[in-house]
Protein backbone atom coordinates (compact mmCIF):
# COMPACT_ATOMS: atom_id res chain seq x y z
CA UNK A 1 0.00 0.00 0.00
CA UNK A 2 1.29 3.33 -0.70
CA UNK A 3 1.38 5.86 1.63
CA UNK A 4 -0.32 9.38 1.51
CA UNK A 5 -1.27 12.48 2.56
CA UNK A 6 -4.84 12.56 2.63
CA UNK A 7 -7.47 15.70 2.99
CA UNK A 8 -10.87 13.58 3.99
CA UNK A 9 -12.61 16.75 4.00
CA UNK A 10 -11.94 17.41 0.62
CA UNK A 11 -12.74 14.11 -0.15
CA UNK A 12 -15.81 14.02 1.36
CA UNK A 13 -17.47 17.19 0.00
CA UNK A 14 -16.54 15.47 -3.38
CA UNK A 15 -18.04 12.16 -2.70
CA UNK A 16 -21.08 14.27 -1.22
CA UNK A 17 -21.42 15.97 -4.62
CA UNK A 18 -23.76 12.99 -6.36
CA UNK A 19 -24.89 15.15 -9.41
CA UNK A 20 -21.43 15.42 -10.62
CA UNK A 21 -23.50 17.87 -13.01
CA UNK A 22 -21.25 21.22 -12.80
CA UNK A 23 -17.79 19.53 -11.53
CA UNK A 24 -16.02 15.84 -11.35
CA UNK A 25 -13.44 14.91 -8.81
CA UNK A 26 -9.65 13.31 -8.96
CA UNK A 27 -7.43 11.90 -6.53
CA UNK A 28 -3.71 12.14 -7.97
CA UNK A 29 -2.36 9.59 -6.69
CA UNK A 30 1.44 11.50 -6.43
CA UNK A 31 0.34 14.18 -4.45
CA UNK A 32 -2.59 13.17 -2.54
CA UNK A 33 -4.25 16.63 -3.88
CA UNK A 34 -7.90 16.49 -4.96
CA UNK A 35 -8.01 17.97 -8.36
CA UNK A 36 -11.58 19.71 -8.91
CA UNK A 37 -12.63 20.07 -12.75
CA UNK A 38 -15.66 21.23 -14.78
CA UNK A 39 -17.55 18.77 -16.75
CA UNK A 40 -16.83 21.04 -19.72
CA UNK A 41 -13.74 21.18 -19.39
CA UNK A 42 -13.76 17.39 -19.19
CA UNK A 43 -15.89 16.91 -21.84
CA UNK A 44 -13.66 19.44 -24.60
CA UNK A 45 -10.33 17.07 -23.22
CA UNK A 46 -12.83 14.00 -24.27
CA UNK A 47 -13.76 15.69 -27.53
CA UNK A 48 -9.72 17.14 -28.10
CA UNK A 49 -8.53 13.39 -27.15
CA UNK A 50 -10.68 11.39 -28.78
CA UNK A 51 -12.26 10.51 -32.05
CA UNK A 52 -15.01 8.02 -30.70
CA UNK A 53 -13.12 5.60 -28.92
CA UNK A 54 -9.64 6.09 -29.94
CA UNK A 55 -7.39 7.90 -28.71
CA UNK A 56 -5.87 11.08 -31.51
CA UNK A 57 -2.57 11.57 -32.35
CA UNK A 58 -0.53 15.02 -30.57
CA UNK A 59 -0.45 16.88 -33.67
CA UNK A 60 -4.13 17.12 -33.94
CA UNK A 61 -4.23 18.34 -30.60
CA UNK A 62 -2.30 20.88 -31.10
CA UNK A 63 -4.33 22.34 -34.09
CA UNK A 64 -7.36 22.46 -31.25
CA UNK A 65 -8.52 25.63 -30.68
CA UNK A 66 -10.39 26.70 -27.17
CA UNK A 67 -11.03 29.30 -25.61
CA UNK A 68 -8.32 31.16 -23.22
CA UNK A 69 -10.29 30.99 -20.25
CA UNK A 70 -10.74 27.04 -20.28
CA UNK A 71 -7.02 26.61 -21.69
CA UNK A 72 -5.90 25.50 -18.29
CA UNK A 73 -8.59 23.52 -16.82
CA UNK A 74 -8.80 21.57 -19.93
CA UNK A 75 -5.29 20.69 -19.97
CA UNK A 76 -5.19 19.55 -16.52
CA UNK A 77 -8.32 16.82 -17.98
CA UNK A 78 -6.33 15.91 -20.49
CA UNK A 79 -3.63 14.88 -18.06
CA UNK A 80 -6.28 13.51 -16.22
CA UNK A 81 -7.08 10.97 -19.26
CA UNK A 82 -3.74 10.96 -20.85
CA UNK A 83 -2.12 9.95 -16.67
CA UNK A 84 -4.97 7.12 -15.79
CA UNK A 85 -2.23 5.81 -12.85
CA UNK A 86 -1.82 9.15 -11.73
CA UNK A 87 -5.44 10.38 -10.93
CA UNK A 88 -8.42 8.24 -9.93
CA UNK A 89 -11.96 9.95 -10.01
CA UNK A 90 -13.24 10.26 -6.42
CA UNK A 91 -16.41 8.13 -6.66
CA UNK A 92 -20.18 9.71 -5.25
CA UNK A 93 -21.48 8.39 -2.02
CA UNK A 94 -24.01 5.97 -2.21
CA UNK A 95 -27.24 7.04 -2.00
CA UNK A 96 -28.70 4.47 -0.17
CA UNK A 97 -25.97 4.51 2.72
CA UNK A 98 -26.41 8.12 2.82
CA UNK A 99 -29.87 7.34 3.25
CA UNK A 100 -29.83 4.41 6.37
CA UNK A 101 -27.67 7.03 8.11
CA UNK A 102 -30.54 9.44 8.25
CA UNK A 103 -32.67 7.57 8.70
CA UNK A 104 -30.82 5.93 11.76
CA UNK A 105 -30.11 9.33 13.20
CA UNK A 106 -33.45 10.54 12.61
CA UNK A 107 -34.85 7.65 14.59
CA UNK A 108 -32.13 8.34 17.00
CA UNK A 109 -33.94 11.46 18.19
CA UNK A 110 -36.42 11.01 21.40
CA UNK A 111 -38.20 14.81 20.68
CA UNK A 112 -41.36 14.82 18.88
CA UNK A 113 -41.05 18.01 16.78
CA UNK A 114 -37.21 17.38 15.34
CA UNK A 115 -38.04 13.63 14.86
CA UNK A 116 -41.51 14.26 13.28
CA UNK A 117 -39.69 17.17 10.75
CA UNK A 118 -36.96 15.52 9.98
CA UNK A 119 -38.94 11.94 9.71
CA UNK A 120 -41.18 13.98 7.08
CA UNK A 121 -38.20 15.23 5.03
CA UNK A 122 -37.10 11.82 4.78
CA UNK A 123 -40.37 10.78 3.53
CA UNK A 124 -40.74 13.49 0.85
CA UNK A 125 -39.12 14.28 -2.74
CA UNK A 126 -35.59 15.19 -2.67
CA UNK A 127 -35.13 13.87 0.89
CA UNK A 128 -31.34 14.77 1.04
CA UNK A 129 -32.10 18.54 0.55
CA UNK A 130 -35.12 18.87 2.59
CA UNK A 131 -33.28 16.59 5.84
CA UNK A 132 -30.67 18.96 5.68
CA UNK A 133 -33.11 21.94 5.38
CA UNK A 134 -34.52 20.94 8.12
CA UNK A 135 -32.03 20.15 10.46
CA UNK A 136 -30.59 23.94 10.23
CA UNK A 137 -34.37 24.71 12.31
CA UNK A 138 -32.58 22.67 15.32
CA UNK A 139 -28.75 23.74 15.88
CA UNK A 140 -27.77 20.78 18.13
CA UNK A 141 -29.07 18.43 16.33
CA UNK A 142 -27.17 19.54 13.49
CA UNK A 143 -24.13 19.72 14.80
CA UNK A 144 -24.93 16.19 16.20
CA UNK A 145 -25.46 15.20 12.53
CA UNK A 146 -22.33 16.33 10.89
CA UNK A 147 -20.44 14.71 13.54
CA UNK A 148 -22.08 11.20 12.67
CA UNK A 149 -21.99 12.19 9.19
CA UNK A 150 -18.40 13.04 9.48
CA UNK A 151 -17.26 9.64 11.09
CA UNK A 152 -19.43 7.59 8.42
CA UNK A 153 -17.25 9.52 5.72
CA UNK A 154 -13.63 9.13 7.33
CA UNK A 155 -15.18 5.00 7.42
CA UNK A 156 -16.44 5.38 3.74
CA UNK A 157 -13.00 6.91 2.63
CA UNK A 158 -10.54 4.85 4.19
CA UNK A 159 -12.56 1.81 2.62
CA UNK A 160 -12.34 3.42 -0.91
CA UNK A 161 -8.32 4.43 -0.33
CA UNK A 162 -7.61 0.94 0.51
CA UNK A 163 -9.13 -0.36 -2.19
CA UNK A 164 -7.09 1.96 -4.96
CA UNK A 165 -3.77 1.02 -2.86
CA UNK A 166 -3.51 3.73 -0.57
CA UNK A 167 -2.96 4.22 3.40
CA UNK A 168 -3.54 8.34 4.45
CA UNK A 169 -0.88 9.23 6.62
CA UNK A 170 -1.75 8.90 10.22
CA UNK A 171 -0.83 12.24 11.23
CA UNK A 172 -3.14 13.83 8.32
CA UNK A 173 -6.38 12.40 8.72
CA UNK A 174 -8.21 16.48 8.11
Amino acid sequence: MKLLRIDFNEIQKAMEDVSRDAFDYFLDLETGEIKTISVDALEGAKSSLYKGDELIDESSLEAYDMPEWIEDEVELAIRIFSEKQRYVRIPERESQGAYALMKRFTEGIDELRPHDELSAALNSPNSFSRFKKALSNFPEHRKKWFALNAGAMKKTITEWLESIGIKPEQRYYA
